[in-house]
């Protein structure tokens, strides 16, 4: 059987063939009742873009990158879901790298990206090399930071601010009385465990308290498991009153393994998160947490990476930066 060309859809919708290409490379210059009837015809016709050769032509593909530090933590989970749903509404395809906290990896990922002509590339980084970025630019490929502000003006960004959220998760611990606190953090090379610690200090500090005072438990990664060894260190080195994580995952470990050995939470130990995932309200004592936006970070990244895309000319750059929400449930009432 013949292949169905782009002048068979064409024909079969009553549109010229330009406007064909249109609904596949710039939906959104097509008028929706067009647009609707131009992709009846490519499924009823069973047409088949040559993605290769349209790529050749273009010096690009109607692709983008997004690449993690874990995609295994549910607020990526969330983010993604929100770049797919954007990038899906205007054509385009996801290639997702999960970089796994390793720069030599994130690497290996982004020269992947660069092989397959992505037109741009959203990413949470794991380290604070600009440089690495900067190649990708110089190829022509756009990039938005997701999760961390940006420190150029020339440079997309959509983030949240860590340092406050860190601040009120332990205003929320003070507020029930407690003096001594502790940090149960992931690797202190990743920016937001610094600056979530950052913020806690700031609170104890306005609270008239030593900031040095914090008890900082520092894991090698940002998992449950991990979370319930942070817990055996705590019981080990004596309880404090509260427990900060910088995460839900942790803090999920840290709840498990406390009310396995018999401590009680919030009566003996209260303890708070961070990303307010799924899980968090669903746990045996529902967890406070700080809630980010996870999926409108995906959502806006993705906008303001097309929008640089598709319309250079024209395209604003812009640095936001949303604050977290206090959700307090059992575990610190």
């Amino acid at each position: 059987m013949a292949m169905v060309s782009i002048k068979d859809v064409a024909a079969h919708a009553g549109v010229s063939p330009g406007t064909v290409s249109n609904v596949l490379n710039r939906p959104g210059k097509v008028a929706p009742a067009t647009r609707e009837r131009v992709e009846a015809a490519i499924s009823e016709l069973g047409f088949v873009r040559h993605g290769s050769a349209s790529t050749l032509r273009a010096g690009h593909s109607r692709t983008i990158g997004l690449s993690v530090i874990d995609i295994g933590n549910p607020f990526f989970t969330e983010v993604a879901a929100g770049v797919e749903d954007v990038a899906s509404q205007l054509g385009y395809a996801v290639i997702l790298g999960n970089s796994a906290g390793s720069q030599d990896k994130e690497d290996r990922n982004l020269r992947v990206l660069a092989e397959h002509r992505v037109r741009g590339v959203l990413i949470t980084p794991s380290g604070e090399d600009p440089a690495r970025l900067e190649r990708l630019r110089e190829h022509g490929i756009s990039v938005v930071l997701v999760d961390h502000p940006a420190h150029r003006p020339d440079q997309c960004a959509v983030a949240v601010d860590d340092v406050g959220g860190g601040r009120a998760a332990v205003a929320h611990l003070l507020g029930r009385g407690a003096t001594g606190i502790a940090y149960v953090t992931g690797p202190l090379t990743i920016r937001q465990c610094v600056e979530r610690q950052e913020g806690a200090r700031a609170a104890m500090r306005a609270a008239g308290l030593d900031p040095a005072g914090l008890r900082v438990i520092e894991a090698m990664t940002m998992t449950a498991r991990a979370g319930e060894k942070a817990a055996a260190d705590l019981i080990a080195g004596g309880l404090p009153e509260s427990v900060f994580c910088a995460n839900d995952l942790l803090a999920l470990g840290v709840l498990r393994a406390l009310l396995r050995a018999g401590v009680r939470v919030p009566e003996d130990v209260a303890l708070i998160g961070y990303d307010d995932i799924d899980f968090a309200a669903a746990s045996t004592v529902s967890l406070s947490s700080m809630r980010q936006p996870t999926y409108q970070l995906g959502r806006i990244a993705t906008e303001l990476l097309l929008d640089e895309c598709d319309n250079p000319e024209t395209h604003a750059h812009q640095h936001i930066m949303f604050q977290p929400e206090l959700v307090a449930r059992e575990s610190t009432q």
